[in-house]
């Protein structure tokens, strides 16, 4: 039976390997099917998609905080930790008064998602996002721009039946040009 197991882990992991689909089954996540991974997975690249697209891009602070888990927390490598949700959400607000268009782009092809369980496997509470994105400027009557690239790890959380980030990672700020 043990067999049996380590080969249906090895089998879902060599098609991992050879997919054009983002990383995202492992061994340890061969209990579930590859019909739940995708769920998941487009369940939390349409929360990604809410919180840069419609939050960041468009700097919709209503929608931020919609995301958001009431004990939110974001590690910065560069501007140190935002420790509470009204803190975030103000620094998304602060993006109106800074004289250019700044927005964020996912590396989709980077994206791995994680499951997290507990009571022994039974239970999904939580899953891990993680991959690049770029950051991209426009000043005003110039062309736009990549700023920098970056590497992002997001703790998303089942909470009251939604999902909610609840802690980001956010490293390897790469300058461009």
């Amino acid at each position: 039976m043990k067999l049996l197991y380590l080969s249906l882990g090895f089998v879902c992991l060599l098609a991992a390997c050879n997919s054009d689909k983002p990383s995202s089954i492992s061994v340890w996540e061969s209990r579930i099917s590859e019909f739940q991974m995708d769920s998941l997975s487009s369940i939390i690249l349409e929360r990604d998609s809410l919180l840069f697209k419609v939050g960041f891009n468009h700097i919709d602070t209503q929608q931020v905080a919609a995301l958001l888990a009431h004990d939110f927390e974001f590690y910065h490598d560069e501007h140190g930790i935002t420790d509470s949700k009204a803190d975030f959400v103000q620094s998304i607000q602060n993006l109106r008064g800074i004289g250019f268009r700044t927005w964020r782009e996912l590396d989709r092809k980077s994206t791995e998602i994680f499951p997290l369980y507990r009571n022994n496997g039974q239970e999904l509470y939580g899953i891990i996002q993680r991959g690049r994105h770029s950051f991209f400027q426009q000043k005003k009557n110039r062309s736009a721009h990549k700023s920098s690239t970056a590497r992002f790890t997001h703790l998303w959380i089942l909470e009251n039946g939604e999902w909610k980030l609840k802690r980001v990672l956010s490293f390897d700020h790469r300058g461009v040009g």
